[in-house]
């Protein structure tokens, strides 16, 4: 199996993020506050840490690599920046200037910056101001539609990919005078803060789940209407592909390589995506599952039964007793993962391990050198 290792930490998990060395982690159980477990000799894990400052739902977390600073997000409209001083962790309050929940977070690749998404249809972009001593931020207003459902930034640390749920895919530029430095391969030398460089509207539903390939040539997210996009040379002439599955629809991805991509929803099974030496993406198989997936045209045909039995079912009532799709897939996960986390967090390279939380309260922790399958791909 390529899930290596269980652990129950609550009845649900909104969210987690892991420390640099892997040996601690911070979750959300699915209320205001942050627990921090630290792993024990005995491979036990016991709880040192619970950060409250929060007064709802904390909804992101990001565990910064490089100086060990844990950021959070929350449906208070509130961030902290936690910083550790000697045995406890001390929040700094971070100036949003939001009206509605904040819904996600990620630190930026050079860890001077981080992004927050929110259901004010604004994305916040944040810096910290060594002269006042506090984070503050900057806003991209007036491009969504709707709440900013996943941020994804960019090897190069300008770039930042949105998803909406106006159904929409965009991609900015967040250069910060002072903050950042022009570098060759970091977009056009004359975007400014909050300038749109491309817009996709390939789904016509919710999006989630944004994430770039390590390289940063391609970028994948996933909609409410079981599909997942594939954009190459993002730009002002794009190359996409989608494709359809006829499973539950996922709620995140993570880019293993630049040919693998994992997703994870509501099929509480991660889901396995490869693109073949040509460049064209395909479902291969669930995670739990050892048999390869069937081909395209036997996925139509199963999808058109699918389809055909659902719309059977709603027009004349008939009952379906079939099992939980965890259990026809061989998940471990009993609920919707809602979040999918590498465990080498290395710029570019490639990603063996990851972790998966859900609704169920699990946090799973994967590993694929054992799958025989995939590492042509990796």
């Amino acid at each position: 199996m390529a899930a290596v290792s269980v652990h129950k930490f609550a009845d649900c998990v909104t969210c987690h993020a892991w420390s640099p060395d892997q040996s601690m982690i911070a979750l959300c159980p699915n209320n205001d506050e942050v627990h921090i477990y630290r792993r024990s000799e005995e491979e036990k894990w016991e709880r040192i840490h619970v950060l409250q400052k929060h007064d709802q739902i904390v909804s992101g977390i990001d565990w910064s690599s490089r100086s060990n600073k844990i950021v959070t997000v929350s449906h208070d409209r509130n961030s902290y920046v936690w910083n550790q001083e000697t045995t406890e962790w001390v929040p700094t309050l971070v100036i949003l200037r939001l009206n509605r929940a904040a819904l996600c977070v990620q630190w930026s690749p050079k860890e001077n910056k981080f992004a927050v998404g929110s259901g004010a249809k604004t994305v916040c972009v944040c810096y910290y101001e060594q002269e006042n001593n506090w984070w503050v931020s900057k806003l991209i207003r007036k491009k969504h539609d709707s709440s900013v459902t996943s941020v994804a930034w960019h090897p190069n640390n300008i770039f930042l990919a949105t998803t909406c749920t106006d159904g929409k895919c965009r991609v900015f530029s967040t250069f910060i005078k002072g903050v950042d430095t022009r570098e060759a391969g970091s977009g056009p030398p004359d975007s400014k803060f909050g300038e749109q460089i491309v817009q996709l509207d390939l789904s016509f539903c919710w999006a989630f789940g944004v994430k770039w390939s390590p390289s940063g040539n391609t970028l994948a997210y996933v909609g409410h209407n079981s599909m997942i996009y594939f954009v190459d040379d993002v730009g002002p002439s794009p190359l996409a592909q989608s494709v359809a599955f006829r499973d539950l629809p996922l709620r995140d991805v993570l880019y293993l390589s630049e040919r693998v991509v994992i997703g994870v929803g509501f099929d509480c099974n991660p889901m396995v995506f490869v693109a073949d030496e040509s460049g064209l993406w395909g479902f291969l198989r669930f995670l739990g599952e050892r048999k390869a997936a069937a081909s395209s045209a036997k996925s139509g045909s199963q999808f058109s039964e699918a389809f055909g039995k659902l719309y059977g079912q709603s027009r004349y009532g008939i009952s379906n007793n079939s099992v939980q799709p965890s259990r026809l897939h061989g998940g471990i996960h009993e609920n919707c993962i809602n979040c999918i986390v590498p465990l080498n967090r290395k710029v570019g390279s490639k990603v063996t391990r990851f972790s998966t939380s859900g609704l169920d309260g699990r946090v799973v922790i994967w590993d694929l050198q054992n799958q025989e399958d995939l590492l042509d791909y990796l």
